[in-house]
């Protein structure tokens, strides 16, 4: 069985982790925290995890690539969309300190519960966990500096750009009706869109009023 730091370090070494700061926050969080109990002997596999209802953890390079890119800062208010186990918002959590906040909204209120318990378990105190559907942002914390989304979209979500601060950024993963998607970075700059594709990937599709 590997170690949250053998994860971590093969993550270094394949060149996915890329800064200092990003490894620290993944070594000072402990992924098999964030599995369950029947994925105790595969946490540290670089591979998605189920955790119920339809849904996983992503693999832990997936979570590298999307904060590397979303690359959070201290103080910074964050919007995660899909709160699944709490792992990626605890990692996100790490890098906005001091001063910064993650809002986590989840659709299906049993994962809320669950991430909730494993933040506070983690000793996480910056993450807020809201249920709800995570399509339509969360109005009551925005403006937000950055979103990302941890679910596939046929669109990008119009609450979420409103949301958005301006000079923000948004990281949302859309299909592209090839079997696959595009992680797409969005930056709003002027009141305009700018949009970059990233890189293909695979998740969950995102359920709710702007999503599937």
């Amino acid at each position: 069985m590997y170690t949250n730091r053998q994860m971590v370090e093969r993550l270094l070494r394949d060149g996915i982790i890329k800064s200092e700061r990003v490894r620290e926050a993944f070594m000072a969080v402990d992924r098999k925290h964030f599995v369950g109990k029947v994925n105790l002997p595969v946490a540290y596999v670089d591979r998605p995890l189920p955790i119920g209802y339809g849904q996983t953890i992503s693999a832990p390079h997936m979570v590298a690539i999307m904060v590397e890119e979303l690359n959070p800062q201290p103080g910074e208010v964050i919007l995660e969309v899909g709160s699944g186990s709490g792992y990626h918002a605890a990692v996100i959590s790490r890098l906005v300190l001091p001063g910064g906040k993650v809002i986590t909204v989840e659709r299906i209120p049993e994962l809320a519960r669950f991430a909730e318990r494993n933040l506070r378990r983690a000793g996480i105190d910056n993450v807020k966990v809201v249920a709800g559907d995570g399509s339509l942002g969360y109005p009551p914390s925005a403006p937000y500096d950055r979103i990302y989304v941890t679910a596939a979209s046929p669109g990008v979500p119009p609450p979420l750009l409103e949301q958005l601060k301006e000079g923000g950024l948004l990281l949302i993963p859309v299909e592209t009706g090839y079997g696959y998607q595009i992680l797409k970075k969005i930056r709003k700059r002027r009141g305009r869109v700018v949009e970059e594709d990233r890189t293909e990937c695979v998740f969950v599709p995102l359920i709710g009023k702007h999503g599937y």
